[in-house]
């Protein structure tokens, strides 16, 4: 038989755990074993003979990552850059679109600091700089999941995000992934950030980001990164520049361009241009989207106001599929939002600008429509490159204007470009223009918008730099805004001031003509011996110099207007003045501007007018001033009227106690004259009281006289009988009779005990008198006998009665 206990399950518990870890790190090797493996085999590395990425020389924990995330086979750009990154050069790559760029560099930076042993006490270790927040984000989710069982600590560092949070934990960030501004604020203003033990530096996008746009936040990175690093440079379109490469310092670089010797553009992508007016345009995008509503699209325009009005009004036009908009001014998770929402969706248009035109890796996408013209063929590559990714195919549709269409097309054949026109069937084309009427009709927040979208449209074409290409005056802007849906169209300042300069220079021109002609008669009427003004004089000079960017407006309006004539200057109709006083009155003319609102604000400003001041005047004319916002103590006015600069920490805490005090005594006074107000309120209120209760006793309605009146005192004996009153007791002296009466006076002015010192006293008097009683009933047997019975009905009478009635039988006897 078998044995019981053999026939139970094998049960996993912490004995097995223990065992499977033992073997598990048993298995692996050591690290400084496999570093020294590694570093035999980097010298060696032949790209061509690389077919997979096994073929490497790369950690375990590198390999494991690749293979979970699906990488199997590397790119061209991947085969040519890592063997060279590996053995610590300088590498500028170039490459197509979706070939892989961003693994191309992270494999290099993870593996460098794994061979030097990098954790995270060490600090920052490799920087990663993009040029726009959701490129960044993309790289750091790839980072994630290629260096997953690394224990190197990673950190996103992009605007939008909470500052505070970054800056607390910067310095526990071995590899940072940041864009441009974030990364140099974190330089100047965090303690924490230290990149003096930097190893790597790349940049992603790397012609974008050393351009005009990043030039200086560019430069002053560079300038807080040590010399001695690995730069790593990858870009679709990289740049040659000798002064961006010097400003990088770059060291023995390998230029890896695997496609100079193809296209500059994937073969699988189809590039094909169509020629539209500009009041067609929207039209043309309306009927596109409704006859490809099972497709995922992006839609390039020029500026953020631009595509933030399409995609409100394409959603209440409801096309039938669903619209997505990603511009720079949206909040940053609304746009990691927004990036993931369309890489997740199959059926989806994406309305946006510039910043998804590089870098971004989105799945399936099948068309990618250029509504506006892009810069030059740079941003053009770019922005088609969205599409046609990893060997899938990809269609591109750029949308030229009569005045672009020649230009750009001969720029994108010059740099090897093929692309096709294309003719669009005008049957097919619906015009949504009626109800984006109604909708602009009905709601005025979105009429705004468009206004706003048509300024920005004419101000991007009006910067751009190729003039052959966008020409503002080629435009024909009614139609365009009524294409938006506007019924008036919104007004253009900075154009109009534009074609008003246009207009003065060639005015300028021809009077500059007319006036060569004419000097060249007044010279042969020099004998005359008058002093004539010419434009040739060195002090006299008509063309101003040149304005720079932060010029006003309105100096740049007077950059061609003539102040005088040349012609001769005459006072008092004969004689002449001479060529100084001419000079120096041409120079004033010359000198003088036109008096606009700013400078108006500006000389008020200097003479120091308060504007929207109130003054207070008393009956003899003369100004009240009002001491809470002036200062009150000489000390601070010789404070504020001293010349020297900066402020003095020491005599301005002396002047606010000076002040202070001032300020107290103010407050003094304000809490009296409220006193005073409650006291003359509270007496108001009592005379008023006073009079209520006269005029009450003047109609009889007094309350004590009342309740006198009320009680009923007819049961009462009579106290005469009572107590036996005899007339003798009037036989009394005269001189008893006047202390009786003072004794009853003062008696009734006295204020009446409470009742229970009444009831005290009228026991202690009683048992008082029935002593007096038994002592004196020796001598007195007949009085006694006598008074004994009175003085117990009394007794029993008067306890009967309550206090009150007792109170008022007294008052009576006192009053009789």
């Amino acid at each position: 038989m078998q044995n019981k206990k053999s026939a139970k399950p094998f049960q996993k518990g912490k004995n097995f755990k223990k065992y499977q870890n033992k073997s598990q790190s048993a298995a692996k090797p050591k690290d400084d074993e496999e570093i020294e493996r590694i570093q035999a085999q980097i010298d060696s590395i032949d790209p061509s003979k690389v077919k997979h990425f096994s073929d490497f020389p790369l950690s375990w924990k590198t390999q494991k990552g690749i293979r979970e995330s699906n990488y199997k086979v590397p790119t061209e750009i991947q085969r040519q850059s890592i063997g060279y990154a590996l053995q610590g050069r300088d590498i500028l790559g170039a490459a197509q679109t979706g070939s892989g760029k961003t693994l191309a560099f992270l494999i290099p930076v993870i593996e460098n600091l794994f061979m030097k042993k990098w954790t995270r006490l060490d600090g920052i270790g490799a920087i990663i700089i993009s040029p726009t927040r959701e490129l960044a984000y993309q790289i750091f989710e790839t980072l994630k999941k290629i260096g997953a069982h690394h224990d190197f600590s990673a950190g996103l560092i992009i605007g939008g995000k909470n500052l505070k949070f970054e800056k607390k934990r910067m310095d526990q960030c071995n590899i940072i992934i940041c864009t441009p501004g974030r990364l140099l604020q974190h330089m100047d203003e965090n303690p924490l950030f230290d990149a003096s033990t930097m190893q790597v530096l790349v940049l992603d996008e790397a012609d974008r980001c050393l351009d005009m746009g990043f030039e200086q936040t560019m430069n002053g990175i560079i300038e807080n990164l040590p010399p001695e690093r690995q730069t790593l440079l990858f870009s679709a379109t990289q740049t040659k520049s000798v002064k961006d490469l010097a400003r990088l310092s770059l060291d023995n670089a390998v230029y890896v361009a695997p496609t100079e010797q193809q296209t500059v553009t994937p073969d699988n992508l189809k590039q094909s241009y169509v020629v539209v007016n500009l009041e067609d345009k929207i039209t043309m995008l309306w009927s596109f989207i409704k006859s490809h509503l099972k497709q995922k699209c992006i839609v390039f325009l020029s500026s953020c106001k631009q595509v933030k009005y399409i995609y409100e009004m394409f959603c209440k036009l409801r096309p039938g599929t669903s619209l997505l908009a990603l511009y720079g001014t949206l909040h940053q998770d609304r746009r990691v939002a927004i990036y993931q929402e369309f890489c997740r969706k199959s059926n989806v248009v994406l309305f946006a600008t510039d910043i998804a035109s590089r870098g971004l890796d989105f799945p399936t996408v099948n068309w990618v429509i250029q509504l506006d013209c892009p810069e030059d063929v740079t941003q053009y590559i770019h922005r088609a490159g969205r599409t046609a990714r990893h060997k899938a195919r990809g269609e591109s549709l750029l949308v030229l204007l009569p005045s672009e269409e020649e230009g750009m097309v001969a720029e994108l054949k010059d740099s090897k470009i093929n692309i096709d026109q294309i003719h669009i069937d005008p049957r097919k084309l619906f015009s949504p223009k009626g109800k984006m009427e109604g909708f602009l009709a009905q709601n005025k927040e979105l009429k705004e918008t468009a206004q706003r979208a048509f300024v920005s449209y004419i101000k991007s074409v009006f910067l751009m730099k190729n003039k052959k290409i966008f020409n503002v005056s080629k435009l024909n802007t009614d139609d365009y805004a009524k294409s938006l849906g506007l019924v008036v169209v919104p007004r253009v300042r900075f154009l109009e001031r534009f074609k008003k300069r246009q207009a003065a220079a060639q005015k300028t021109n021809k009077d500059d003509g007319s006036s060569e002609e004419s000097s060249s008669d007044e010279d042969e009427d020099d004998h005359e011996g008058t002093s004539k003004v010419s434009k040739k004089d060195d002090d006299v000079n008509f063309n101003l110099p040149h304005s720079d960017d932060s010029d006003n407006s309105e100096a740049e309006e007077e950059l061609f207007k003539i102040k005088r004539r040349d012609h001769e200057i005459e006072v008092d109709g004969d004689s002449k003045i001479d060529d100084a006083a001419a000079k120096a009155e041409l120079t004033a003319a010359r000198k003088a501007k036109v008096l606009t609102k700013a400078a108006q604000a500006k000389r008020v400003l200097k003479k120091r007018i308060q504007a929207n001041t109130k003054v207070e005047f008393n009956e003899d004319g003369t100004e009240v001033l009002d001491t809470r916002k002036q200062l009150q103590s000489d000390l601070a006015r010789d404070y504020i009227n001293q010349d020297e600069g900066g402020i003095d920490i020491e005599t301005a805490k002396k002047v606010l106690r000076e002040e202070d005090k001032f300020d107290k005594q103010r407050f003094k006074e304000i809490v009296k004259a409220k006193h005073k107000v409650q006291k003359k309120k509270s007496k108001s209120k009592k005379t008023d009281d006073v009079d209520e209760d006269d005029e009450a006793d003047d109609f009889g309605s007094d309350a004590d006289a009342d309740d006198q009146q009320s009680i009923d005192l007819s049961w009462l004996p009579d106290p005469k009988k009572v107590y036996n009153v005899v007339n003798s007791d009037s036989d009394s002296s005269d001189d008893n009779e006047d202390q009786n009466a003072d004794v009853s006076e003062s008696e009734s002015l006295v204020h009446r005990p409470p009742k229970r010192l009444y009831e005290k006293k009228k026991k202690s008097r009683n048992s008082t008198e029935s002593d007096n009683i038994a002592s004196a009933s020796d001598d007195n047997d007949d009085d006694g006998e006598e008074e004994q019975p009175r003085k117990k009905k009394a007794k029993q009478i008067a306890d009967k009665l309550s206090l009150n009635e007792a109170e008022i039988i007294a008052m009576q006897l006192l009053g009789k």
